[in-house]
């Protein structure tokens, strides 16, 4: 994992994973140092890397007092209990229903948990977030936030896009990606990420941008995307575009069974040959 730091109360702990035939998936972490710290969502908690090691570049775990949990898939949760044992005072924002998803697995302490809804507001001592739901979403918990006092909006999931290799998807910024290039990217996401987007009515899914339009963030921050500075609008366009899209569809046995095929055996000791 690499820091990045994009404004001076916010670093972006970036990570990424590699997707066959999609591409490079950046899978970013954040902290929104206010004045009582933030932190949004958690990670992949993979054996060879820990969040909260790589949270203390940054800051103190021990000073965290909120862990704002996007949504309850897995790249979003894979430090968590690791971080709630570094940092004792912090409470997890979420859902009723992401703690029940959680739950399934490994459950959240429920006097750690502060549960809040979209249009519902969090007071972190010199700022507001105002809770809202994405346009775009893999997961029914998902809850992004406006930062109301430097209005940087945290978007989970919405606006991700695969990278074409692991130093560009965990770049500090998107903005050297080609238009066109990053255009095809994020549709390409919309049909992998959110795939009921096949069956929207146009009118009523451009209406769920009005939010992100009203607002008019200047930094968008999401999970899957490099940080976006300066281009919130022409990335509403794009996923506006993809009512209709239809769903990415992955490999199936037969071409499983062909890339299987193609791979080199892997080569046996002769019994014959000493050893040396």
């Amino acid at each position: 994992m690499s820091v990045n730091r994009v404004r001076p109360d916010v670093s972006v702990l970036s990570d990424s994973l590699e997707v066959p035939g999609i591409g490079h998936i950046p899978v970013n972490s954040f902290v929104l140092r206010a004045q009582q710290p933030v932190v949004v969502d958690t990670g992949l908690g993979l054996p060879d890397r820990s969040f909260p090691d790589t949270l203390a570049g940054v800051l103190d775990p021990a000073d965290v007092r909120w862990i704002w949990l996007t949504h309850p898939d897995r790249d979003h949760t894979g430090g968590i209990h690791a971080l709630l044992e570094a940092a004792p005072k912090a409470k997890v924002v979420t859902t009723f229903i992401a703690v029940g998803i959680m739950s399934c697995e490994r459950p959240l302490p429920l006097d750690r948990v502060h549960l809040l809804n979209p249009g519902q507001s969090l007071d972190v001592g010199d700022r507001t977030l105002t809770a809202f739901r994405p346009p775009l979403f893999d997961n029914p918990a998902t809850v992004g936030f406006f930062d109301d006092l430097t209005g940087v909006c945290f978007s989970s999931d919405c606006f991700g896009a695969p990278m074409t290799s692991a130093d560009t998807a965990e770049e500090g910024d998107v903005s050297a990606i080609p238009v066109e290039e990053l255009r095809a990217a994020q549709l390409l996401w919309a049909s992998v990420d959110s795939p009921w987007v096949e069956n929207v009515d146009p009118k009523r899914f451009l209406d769920t941008f009005r939010l992100l339009r009203d607002r008019e963030p200047e930094l968008v921050l999401s999970t899957h995307l490099p940080a976006a500075a300066g281009m919130t609008e022409r990335m509403i366009d794009t996923l506006g575009s993809a009512a209709g899209i239809s769903p990415f569809v992955g490999p199936d046995q037969a071409a499983l069974a062909q890339m299987l095929a193609a791979f080199e055996p892997t080569a046996t000791a002769d019994p014959d040959l000493p050893v040396t």
